[in-house]
């Protein structure tokens, strides 16, 4: 456990470095673009003069400074909380800002700090009669390049973590809703059992002892097995035929049973009592004293398909114990089938007058 959570706290220590290397190399990046892009004359050095240098960099860390600004205050405190209004006021407020950010340079060049002059200055011959632009239309240019790639990160981001929230939330509820689905089988199961077993003790059979010791080991199958999300399939199987021995014991001789497995279940996963409720269905539905009551179950797998078929009579005697049949057995299997498999298997139920056929083929 110790080493567990060492490693879950290692992760968010990975990420954030990772982020902090991405911002870094992106940055870099950027800062190159000037130096790729405009031209320079051939016998100038890769590197500018060093009055163009200071303004770069003074110039630059502003950009970032607002980079980080928009992204982590401007956007959480005024965007994600719908004032657009004076979000817009400050990014024009801003704009303006980094517009007059060449003039603001030289002013305090001047007057006061006596710095090298900016790019600004340093493309513009003199003259009485040259005016320029309140604005640098440059530094708007890179400004608005900042704002869209800030807003633009910022936002895509806040869609993947939504899109990561949405899919949690749907995989718990996913997780809960199997997990209501198998709680409501294992009582439904063992109360149409425990009926089978109360009519043999009431009729003092023999059988009764065996029932039990069969009963006690599928429920251990229930209580083991059927927590997992998935089980081998040669195991389900194992646990069908343990049902039907048990349900063998009150058959009559009315009752016929065909059961066969074709296939090798090798290898293969399936969730723990999907194919319960449709054999659990026949054998409470499909069984009467006075008439012929044939049973088939037979499950052939082919890869990567597994077809499952069981069918059965419906008798007069039968039908009128509908009206106190829950519905959750075929009900929840088809909850089940569609939260699990879906697109991956088709179900065919035919309730004919005289009989009732299950056709299930799952891709597993």
């Amino acid at each position: 456990m110790a080493e567990d959570s060492s490693i879950i706290k290692q992760k968010p220590v990975k990420k954030k470095v990772a982020q902090v290397i991405i911002n870094i190399a992106a940055w870099i990046c950027f800062l190159l673009l000037p130096f790729v892009f405009f031209s320079r004359p051939k016998e100038s050095s890769f590197l500018p003069e060093q009055p163009i240098t200071f303004y770069f960099v003074v110039s630059n860390l502003l950009f970032i400074a607002f980079y980080y600004f928009n992204g982590y205050f401007l956007i959480p405190r005024l965007l994600a909380r719908e004032r657009i209004i004076f979000y817009s006021l400050v990014i024009i407020s801003l704009m303006i800002f980094f517009g007059m950010i060449p003039r603001l340079y030289d002013y305090l060049s001047d007057s006061f700090l006596h710095l090298p002059p900016s790019p600004w200055r340093l493309t513009r011959s003199p003259g009485p009669n040259l005016r320029r632009p309140i604005l640098s239309p440059g530094s708007i240019s890179v400004f608005l390049l900042v704002f869209v790639i800030s807003t633009g990160v910022h936002v895509v981001g806040q869609w993947f973590q939504s899109e990561k929230r949405a899919k949690e939330i749907e995989n718990e509820k996913l997780s809960t809703e199997l997990s209501f689905l198998k709680s409501q089988i294992n009582p439904h199961f063992l109360f149409n059992t425990l009926n089978n077993i109360y009519s043999l003790a009431a009729n003092q059979s023999d059988k009764t002892a065996e029932a039990v010791m069969k009963l006690s080991s599928i429920m251990r199958y229930v209580l083991t097995e059927a927590k997992n999300e998935t089980v081998p399939l040669e195991k389900e199987i194992l646990f069908i035929k343990h049902y039907i021995e048990l349900q063998k014991l009150r058959l009559t001789e009315k009752s016929c049973l065909d059961f066969k497995i074709e296939g090798n279940p090798e290898g293969k996963q399936v969730s723990p009592l999907l194919f319960l409720p449709f054999v659990e269905n026949a054998f409470k539905y499909g069984i009467s004293t006075r008439d012929s009551s044939p049973i088939k179950i037979a499950m052939e797998i082919k890869n990567p398909e597994v077809h499952f078929l069981v069918k059965n009579n419906k008798h007069n005697g039968t039908l009128l114990k509908r009206a106190d049949n829950t519905g959750i057995g075929i009900t929840n299997v088809k909850r089940r089938l569609d939260l699990l498999y879906p697109g991956k298997y088709k179900l065919d139920i035919a309730d004919e007058t005289a009989s009732y056929t299950v056709n299930l083929n799952i891709k597993l």
